[in-house]
């Protein structure tokens, strides 16, 4: 058997998952906060405004996130303002999630910040770790991609759809696959798209 610290080297957190965090009034809310928002009808934009500002640790001006959401904590997640998140994104935020300004997030995406050790008697006693998310200003997230624990998406970089993000990516470029990889560099006059 592996010692502690080889095992969860670079991981912020490593108990057993029921001391993971202390039950706080935003952890009671996560799921439960997720699911009143998804229900609320398609015209009301501002109960939802309402409820999501109750569940997230931070929520930007001009922010428009479409149902449905999910959400382990909600708390452990800010959005920066006029960000968009379409239909049926994933955030599990056991870790700190920070979404920045103007951010486009596609459908299906997830952002997972849970972790769990390669030891398998430590996996089934309910080992869990986390590690932080951090999507910069301007990135584009195309539907269906993954971003696993621990990365960091450079300021204005689009990540194409289906990709699987393991590593950190720089600013200012188009990376896409499973696993991510940088494809080249963002265009310097890349034109607006025709609408």
């Amino acid at each position: 058997m592996r010692s502690p610290s080889a095992e969860t080297k670079g991981l912020r957190i490593a108990t057993p998952r029921p001391l993971i965090a202390p039950p706080t009034k935003n952890h009671r809310l996560g799921r439960p906060g997720a699911a009143r928002n998804n229900a609320t009808a398609p015209a009301a934009a501002g109960e939802r405004r309402r409820l999501l500002g109750e569940l997230l640790g931070g929520l930007g001006e001009d922010v428009d996130i479409r149902p449905p959401v999910f959400f382990d904590y909600g708390h452990q997640t800010t959005v920066g303002d006029r960000t968009f998140i379409n239909a049926g994104v994933t955030i599990l935020d056991v870790g700190r999630v920070t979404i920045g300004a103007e951010v486009q997030i596609g459908p299906g995406v997830q952002l997972l910040t849970p972790t769990h050790p390669l030891d398998p008697a430590r996996r089934r006693a309910g080992w869990e770790a986390q590690k932080p998310i951090v999507i910069e200003d301007g990135v584009w997230l195309g539907g269906g991609v993954i971003v696993c624990p621990g990365v960091t998406i450079g300021e204005n970089s689009v990540i194409g759809a289906g990709a699987v993000v393991t590593r950190d990516v720089p600013a200012g470029v188009v990376a896409v696959g499973n696993p991510c990889r940088v494809l080249r560099p963002l265009p310097p006059d890349d034109p607006p798209a025709a609408g």
